[in-house]
C-alpha cells in the first residue's frame, strides 16, 4: 500500500537532517509524486512515530503541518534544523540522501 511505503521510507530520516516531498516520491520510485506525499503528510495517523515534519518543499520552505507551521518550525528547531522567516537555513547540507 502506497502510503505505508511513503511512511516505512520517511522513517529513514533521521533528527537533524530532512526531506523534501519531491525527494521522498522519488525514494519510492513514485515520478512526480510530490502532491501525493504531501497528501498522505497531512493523512498521517501515526504523527507521534512517523516524523512527517521532516518534510519539506524542495525550495527550502518547511511547508505545510496538520497542527500547524509553528508547531513544525517548533519541532524542527527541537531536532537542530535551522529555520529563518519559514525557510531552512543551510539546506542542502541538512537533507537526507536516501
Amino acid at each position: 500500500n502506497l502510503d505505508e511505503k511513503i511512511y516505512k521510507k520517511l522513517l529513514e530520516v533521521p533528527k537533524g537532517q530532512i526531506t523534501t516531498y519531491d525527494k521522498l516520491a522519488g525514494a519510492i520510485e513514485l515520478k512526480n509524486g510530490q502532491r501525493v506525499v504531501g497528501k498522505m503528510m497531512s493523512k498521517n495517523p501515526y504523527s507521534v512515530i512517523i516524523p512527517f515534519h521532516r518534510v519539506v518543499m524542495s525550495i527550502g520552505k518547511i511547508g505545510g503541518h496538520a497542527y500547524g507551521e509553528n508547531v513544525k518550525t517548533k519541532m524542527l528547531n527541537d531536532e537542530g534544523i535551522e529555520i529563518q522567516n519559514g525557510e531552512i537555513i543551510d539546506l542542502k547540507n541538512k537533507i537526507y540522501r536516501f
